[in-house]
């Protein structure tokens, strides 16, 4: 069962997004993920309390569209995908984006 519930977790939650801006951004204790399209704020939230054991504020979502890009002759679209903004409660940190 336990097996199966962080399987769900890791369902919603791609992967953690780390660059310049989402690094600069730790320091106001939020951190940008990779999220499933088809999730929702609620679900990010849970997801990250449960897999980080941390306090969640608030989550902002951004989905973001695929670019065009030109191979050759042919015209061809990057994948759509969806960030999340995860806000902390203050003195909190996940240590994925420590480095």
């Amino acid at each position: 069962m336990a097996a199966e519930r962080e399987a769900q977790l890791w369902d919603v939650i791609v992967s953690p997004r780390i660059t310049e801006k989402g690094t600069e951004m730790s320091v106001q204790h939020k951190y940008v993920f990779n999220v499933r399209p088809e999730a929702n704020k609620l679900e990010i939230k849970a997801a990250v309390e449960q897999a980080f054991d941390v306090d969640v504020v608030a989550v902002n979502t951004i989905n973001m569209k695929g670019k065009v890009r030109r191979w050759g002759r042919t015209l061809g679209r990057t994948a759509a995908w969806k960030k999340a903004i995860v806000t902390l409660e203050e003195g909190q940190t996940i240590d994925v984006f420590e480095g």
